[in-house]
């Protein structure tokens, strides 16, 4: 290290945390760059480098019974198991959840046979 440097580090470890903190935030101002951003960016790339895990699980929901509501009634008893009036309320209930925790082949197979009897839905 030069001299220079040296002097300069000397100096710099003298301040108190106050005053070194005061002096990053002076030196971020003045040059225009935040001494965050590389912790910021090395915790992304170390967050990007794990594994993400597959989603085993999906929610069927319906967001609208569309203009065959007898239909999608119907799908939905025979996807359920519910009564008429339980069908009926959750067809008519914009969000309800036809299906929960069902897997990914379950999921787009109801999603499939309520799309095609006029319904809205989307699986979470």
């Amino acid at each position: 290290m030069s001299d220079k440097l040296e002097k300069l580090v000397d100096e710099l470890s003298t301040l108190s945390v106050l005053e070194a903190a005061d002096l990053v935030k002076k030196l971020e101002e003045k040059w225009g760059v935040s001494a965050a951003a590389p912790v910021a960016v090395a915790a992304a790339g170390a967050a990007a480098a794990e594994p993400v895990e597959e989603k085993t699980e999906f929610d069927v929901v319906i967001k609208d019974a569309g203009a065959k509501k007898i239909d999608v009634i119907k799908v939905i008893r025979q996807l359920t198991n519910l009564g008429l009036g339980e069908a009926k309320t959750l067809a008519e209930t914009a969000g309800s959840k036809v299906l929960s925790a069902v897997g990914k082949d379950a999921a787009t197979d109801a999603k499939k046979k309520l799309e095609e009897a006029g319904a809205s839905v989307e699986v979470k």
